[in-house]
């Protein structure tokens, strides 16, 4: 019978603090689930009863990281006075950019997958576990439609066209200079953001 895991929240802390260490030092495919649990202190099988896999503990770390940072952007932007709900977005993307340019280690680890710390599965059962705050960012830009009274035939996914956006541009942007270094990058990348929001 499987153990019920609120018992030992510390435990999945332990786990994926650990996957997270390994993962940065030794990258994903070369760190193995031994190596998580010896680095955690704890039985291969107390693994499994938090996660399916190693490609499971990946995906809530990814989805916790990402999500991080949105919070940390949207902590920052309410010390602001920016009110528009374009430039309200735009402070958060560059909060971002300019974190994961400096961190690219966890640019890499979260890869393609910015959306992640919003829209999947894991955020909303940590919202329901309450071990991540609500999802500020999207409330934000919902909020900001309404009292804007700006018009989008879907506001969710237009919200998740403009994180898709920044994560895989700004990827390669960061990485590898393409098709600009990020900083030449993101004026063209702010206009394109501004015209998904003002239509």
């Amino acid at each position: 019978m499987k153990k019920d895991i609120r018992k030992e929240p510390e435990k999945e802390s332990k786990l994926l603090d650990s996957g997270f260490k390994l993962f940065m030092h030794k990258g994903f495919q070369d760190t193995s689930i031994q190596e998580i649990v010896d680095d955690a202190g704890v039985a291969k099988g107390t693994f499994y009863t938090y996660f399916k896999d190693k490609y499971d503990i990946r995906n809530k770390l990814i989805a916790k990281k990402s999500n991080k940072l949105f919070n940390d952007a949207y902590k920052k932007l309410k010390k602001t006075d920016i009110n528009k709900l374009d430039e309200q977005v735009i402070f958060i993307v560059d909060f971002i950019i300019d974190y994961l340019e400096k961190n690219k280690l966890l640019l890499q680890f979260i890869s393609k997958n910015l959306s992640w710390g919003i829209y999947t599965k894991t955020i909303n059962e940590l919202y329901q576990k309450q071990e991540t705050e609500n999802n500020t960012i999207l409330e934000l830009f919902l909020n900001g439609i309404k009292e804007q009274n700006i018009e989008l035939e879907n506001p969710e996914v237009t919200l998740y066209m403009i994180i898709e956006l920044v994560s895989s541009t700004c990827f390669n942007s960061i990485l590898y200079k393409e098709p600009l270094p990020i900083n030449e990058f993101k004026p063209y990348l702010y206009k394109e953001i501004k015209k998904l929001i003002n239509n």
